[in-house]
Parts: structure tokens; C-alpha cells; sequence
């Protein structure tokens, strides 16, 4: 599968390792522009390239930046984008250790509604709740059991189906989380938040979540 990848982080450098280790063909983009990628190309076969290149350089799509700055990517990014093609959303709001204040979403938008928003684009919410250590070291074959699963929340089954069976190659099992609506309970400080549970405990953490956010989890 053509995988373009936006953001060359933690979350974004770990996804270019292991999808590349797994034969697909990633386009990989960063702020910086694709010549600060070299080494990252150089260990992982992946292929450099701009953020506009990289939002139409896959069957799916993966924006993997901090929250304060989809605002700064253009809201036509994905306009020449086919219908077709996967967005995925792996963000986090931390407006108080980074992100500073998104009116939008203190005001209620889950995050990966107001990145919808911003792109005037379906998006699938996921890969957001794993440490980045874990996502590159601790993937196990499908039927292994205790092997950890990942939420997965959007509105397009179709679309969501793809993501699913990524994050299944990757070795963790995929749960559907429901739709975008309810992917706040993925979010920052839930039960299912930095937790490396099974399919069994993520269905239950899900279910427990509370759609308030703390006070320390909203913008000062």
C-alpha cells in the first residue's frame, strides 16, 4: 500500500519504521522540508518529500503533528486528494503543556472533529493513546494472547475497515471505537489513554470514559 505520512515525530518516525519494515511504500513529510529527512529515508527506504506531496501520496494518509499546528497547514491540503484516500488523525490536545488555547475545542469539538474542520474532510482518529516506544517494540502476532489493542473512531466504515486492518498488521488488535463523535473518549486522560490493554480492557475503558475533560486538561 502508498502510505504518505505528515509529521516525522515520535508517533510519525515510529509509523515510517514500521510501515516500511511491512512493504509499504511510504512518502514522508515534515515542517522542515524533505532534505532534514535524510537520514530518516536513508534507514527506513522511505521517500521524502513536501507536505503537499505527501497528502497525495498514498491510499491512506497519516497526519501525525501536534494539535497547535494543523492550523498552520492549509485548509485545501486536501483538496487534489481523492475521495478514496484514508485520512488518519493521530493527535492530542495539550493545551496547557503545548498546545496552548483552541477555542473550538474548548468549546466542545472532539480533536479530531476540529481537525476535520480544518481540513473540510473525514478523518479516522487513531494511534493517538500508544506510547511511540510501544508502537515500534510491542506489536504481537495476531491470537497472541493479552495483545494489546487500539482504538480506532470515524464516521466511514469503509475507511475505518483500512485503518483497522493497518493497525492489525502492526501487530495490535483493532477496536472500533465508534464514530467521530465519540472519539473523546480516546482522548487525553481517559481510561484508555496511555494504557496497554487488550481488546477486552479497551472495549470496557471505552465505556467508562467521561466526555468532561479535567481542569487540568483544558486551556488556562
Amino acid at each position: 500500500m502508498k502510505i504518505g505520512i505528515i509529521g516525522a515525530g515520535q508517533i510519525g518516525g515510529t509509523l515510517t519504521r514500521r510501515l516500511t519494515a511491512l512493504g509499504h511504500q511510504v512518502s514522508v513529510a515534515n515542517s522542515r522540508g524533505p532534505e532534514s529527512l535524510a537520514d530518516l529515508a536513508a534507514e527506513t527506504g522511505a521517500k521524502p518529500v513536501s507536505v503537499a506531496e505527501a497528502a497525495r501520496s498514498g491510499e491512506v494518509v497519516i497526519v501525525t503533528i501536534p494539535e497547535k499546528n494543523i492550523q498552520n497547514l492549509p485548509p485545501d491540503l486536501f483538496a487534489a486528494t481523492p475521495d478514496s484516500v484514508v485520512v488518519v488523525d493521530t493527535g492530542n490536545y495539550y493545551p496547557r503543556q503545548r498546545d496552548g488555547r483552541i477555542e473550538a475545542i474548548e468549546a466542545g469539538l472532539t480533536e479530531s472533529q476540529w481537525v476535520a474542520h480544518h481540513f473540510k474532510r473525514p478523518v479516522i482518529k487513531a494511534f493517538n493513546n500508544i506510547h511511540a516506544q510501544h508502537l515500534l517494540e510491542l506489536g504481537q502476532p495476531k491470537g497472541t494472547p493479552g495483545r494489546i489493542a487500539l482504538p480506532v473512531a470515524g464516521d466511514d466504515p469503509a475507511a475505518k475497515a483500512v485503518v483497522l486492518e493497518l493497525v492489525d498488521e502492526l501487530g495490535f488488535d483493532g477496536v472500533d471505537a465508534g464514530t467521530l463523535d465519540e472519539s473523546w473518549r480516546q482522548q487525553p486522560d481517559t481510561p484508555v489513554y496511555g494504557t496497554n490493554l487488550d481488546a477486552a480492557g479497551v472495549r470496557r475503558a471505552l465505556s467508562e470514559a467521561s466526555p468532561e475533560r479535567k481542569p487540568e486538561w483544558r486551556a488556562a
